[in-house]
């Protein structure tokens, strides 16, 4: 009964995948200037990022909303 999530994007990626691919792509220095957040600009970290994008819906958002507006982050 595998029913996968029409309409959604993010179906099956991880917050962890998505923030490794932006780092990879962009680097904390521009992801911190893009997406102004201090677990980006200041000594970040994946987990420490993931730790406050986990509780910070509005965050997590902006981050997912940048990872799928850019074709080099994506499969």
């Amino acid at each position: 009964m595998s029913n996968p999530q029409p309409g959604n994007s993010l179906h099956g990626v991880t917050l962890e995948i998505i923030l490794t691919r932006l780092v990879e792509h962009h680097g904390w220095e521009e992801l911190g200037r893009t997406i102004n957040i201090k677990c980006f600009n200041h000594e970040p970290s994946i987990k420490s990022s993931l730790k406050f994008l986990r509780k910070t819906p509005w965050a997590r958002e902006k981050v997912e909303g940048l990872y799928l507006r850019n074709p080099g982050t994506t499969d």
